[in-house]
């Protein structure tokens, strides 16, 4: 886990976030000729946002059907008890579960939405029975199989002005 230091990020972090989100293999030699600083002041600054807990993860993003897994299932759950217990179980079998991409737990109608990845219909079963019918406190789940993914990315907005320059 990240260690949390208190950071306010001022304009120059912004402008370095804004570009180094979208590619984080970018040097900070270009970073620093984009927003007017060095590649050092570059360098210092990321060091003190990844330290800080502002920068989470530098990742690869991975093509789901590249790899054996082209469906994409969202999955609004409904728990039945939702005593502290109950939730951090539901929580932690997500976190150990391959198949679940994210795992939101939310407010309203549903309690967690899920986002799920598996190669086929077969495996999306295969799922639901292992990790939500098995479950005694699965109420019960709406699935919503993505036909086309339009829009998937982590970047934070940050201020559009400021990734202009």
């Amino acid at each position: 886990m990240h260690k949390t230091v208190r950071h306010d990020p001022d304009a120059f972090d912004l402008r370095i976030l804004a570009l180094y989100q979208d590619d984080v293999r970018v040097t900070a030699e270009t970073i620093g000729e984009r927003v007017g600083l060095s590649a050092a002041a570059v360098q210092r600054r990321l060091k003190r946002m990844r330290e800080a807990g502002v920068i989470e993860a530098e990742i690869a993003q991975v093509s789901p059907a590249s790899v054996g897994y082209p469906l994409s299932c969202i999955v609004s759950v409904d728990i039945d008890r939702e005593t502290a217990a109950d939730l951090d179980r539901f929580k932690a079998r997500m976190l150990a579960c391959a198949e679940v991409q994210q795992c939101y737990y939310v407010t309203g109608v549903a309690d967690f939405i899920l986002v799920v990845l598996v190669a086929d219909m077969l495996a999306f079963e295969a799922f639901t029975r292992a990790q939500l019918l098995a479950d005694a406190n699965v109420r019960s789940f709406t699935t919503h199989v993505v036909m086309e993914p339009v829009k998937v990315g982590l970047q934070v907005p940050l201020n559009g002005s400021l990734r202009s320059a």
